[in-house]
């Protein structure tokens, strides 16, 4: 089964023992000064032992202005280096790959978590709950500031002894906010035009591949088209930059389309899936990742029949830790959810991401 065959990066030189892949989630796991919480290093390094190829964490914020929610893995400042050291090795003892996910949230940084006014490409109100939180124009100063600590957060999981990581710039955080034509609408070489509102994401990546060695991993997370209040993204544009992301030294290209099979709502008319566009726009050499509702084996052959590389699960590997040696055996059920709160026990969760699983309709039986 070729979900279980090894997958080596061409431009690395790592090699996963199968395609399948932890997706990063939110777990609010994690303790108040970002350092690495037990239960986080429990949750991720289980899912590495029962057999998962690459494990990405949660979003990791690399400055103290761009966290996103309390509970949240930090890579900010050295302070974070032991926890994330001990996670590597935790991960890495379970022969799978160990990629943190680097994170600013940008607009969605809340002022109560950070103690600092949100920022992003433009200034512009957001509605968070029943309240509107304006949220400032970034300077040029905050923009080169923010391209330095992504570097630096790169740096340090390299020297804790991770496989690579993943820009996430997917989710309406702050690099998907600079290539909104909704929530960029600056006139400088940050916004504008196609060019201008990718080249923070592009500036990153160039600045990471030039300080950290060859074999190291830097992959780049996408959100494909438009998603709840997530606007400004054109499906062609994405194609683009994939395409130019893979050219100027990605590892990787990870779609997040919410529904990994669908078409794109752009060519919904045409008989052709959306991760066979992007495999067509970023050719053979560079590996795509894909998630979004990947639930059963079925489900993750057919996206790597649609050309996809690697599938990331992510709601199915919160409930199901042993989902590989499930979908090896073919003979067994996946358990669909709802979960009970004992069930997600036993799968490793602490009790604050059972909380946080909770808000999810459906998925916690109450």
């Amino acid at each position: 089964m070729k979900l279980f065959e090894p997958y080596t990066f061409i431009k690395s030189g790592l090699t996963s023992v199968n395609r399948i892949v932890l997706a990063p989630m939110t777990n609010l796991q994690s303790n108040d000064d970002g350092t690495l919480g037990d239960d986080e290093y429990i949750w991720l390094t289980r899912r590495a032992k029962e057999g998962f190829g690459i494990i990405i964490t949660c979003a990791a914020h690399v400055s103290k202005d761009g966290q996103g929610w309390r509970g949240e893995l930090g890579i900010f400042d050295d302070v974070h280096l032991d926890g994330l050291a001990k996670l590597a090795k935790g991960i890495r003892e379970q022969q799978s790959l160990a990629i943190v996910q680097l994170f600013h949230g940008g607009a969605r940084s809340p002022e109560d978590v950070t103690g600092l006014q949100p920022w992003s490409a433009s200034a512009h109100e957001m509605k968070v709950g029943s309240k509107m939180i304006d949220v400032r124009k970034g300077t040029k100063d905050d923009i080169h500031h923010i391209i330095q600590a992504f570097v630096d957060a790169a740096d340090r999981a390299y020297r804790a002894g991770f496989n690579g990581v993943e820009l996430h710039g997917a989710h309406g955080y702050l690099l998907h906010q600079f290539m909104s034509t909704v929530t960029n609408i600056r006139s400088d070489e940050w916004g504008g035009n196609f060019e201008n509102r990718t080249r923070l994401v592009r500036t990153i990546l160039k600045s990471i591949k030039e300080k950290i060695p060859t074999g190291f991993i830097v992959g780049v997370r996408l959100s494909p088209e438009d998603k709840y209040t997530f606007q400004g993204i054109d499906f062609d544009e994405s194609l683009e930059l994939a395409r130019i992301l893979s050219e100027e030294g990605a590892d990787y290209i990870h779609i997040s389309p919410w529904d990994a099979l669908k078409r794109p709502d752009k060519y919904a008319n045409v008989d052709k899936a959306l991760i066979t566009y992007f495999r067509e726009s970023v050719g053979n050499h560079t590996p795509i990742f894909v998630a979004g509702e990947i639930w059963t084996g079925q489900d993750a052959n057919k996206a790597l029949d649609l050309r996809a590389d690697m599938v990331a699960l992510g709601r199915a590997a919160i409930g199901i830790p042993n989902w590989p040696s499930l979908v090896k055996s073919a003979d067994k059920p996946i358990p669909k959810p709802p979960f009970t709160t004992e069930q997600l026990q036993n799968a490793d969760l602490g009790e604050k991401f059972i909380e946080y699983m909770k808000k999810w309709k459906g998925f916690v039986e109450v």
